[in-house]
């Protein structure tokens, strides 16, 4: 993955993505945090029984994994646009590469195409190798009106 455009000013950007963190609930019930690193914007998910879907392997659902490249693609735009508004999921194709397993997910996303009404997002989930994803997520979102 390449290294994302980093913000102008991080720590506003950070306190930007992490007040739409906490307007949602789901993003709250998974138990999604984020920190900030030389690659840019970082989401993580501490591992809960509540977010297994197949108990035999155990492995997280399907369902989960989407959520969590869905929220990773939108808290990187407004991490790295400086948007006050969550901008609008419109499309959104996922390619499920691995099992994720019962840990820690991390997630880490890219602007591939950025416009001022549309944003094109690559968005990558792993849990201990950041070279061995579990999900490759292509988004595009609508971008609130300036």
């Amino acid at each position: 993955m390449n290294k994302p455009v980093q913000a102008g000013s991080s720590s506003s950007s950070h306190a930007l993505a992490q007040q739409q963190l906490i307007k949602m609930p789901y993003a709250v019930f998974l138990g999604m945090s984020l920190s900030v690193g030389p690659d840019g914007l970082e989401t993580s998910t501490p591992s809960r029984s509540e977010l297994i879907g197949n108990t035999n392997l155990p492995a997280l659902h399907g369902g989960v994994i989407g959520s969590l490249l869905d929220i990773t693609g939108m808290l990187t735009l407004v991490f790295l646009k400086a948007l006050d508004q969550s901008p609008r999921l419109i499309d959104m194709d996922i390619d499920y590469l691995r099992s994720g397993r019962a840990q820690s997910t991390y997630g880490r996303a890219e602007i591939v195409r950025g416009g001022r009404r549309m944003a094109n997002v690559r968005a990558v989930l792993w849990q201990d190798d950041p070279e061995r994803p579990i999900a490759i997520g292509r988004l595009q979102f609508l971008l609130p009106k300036i």
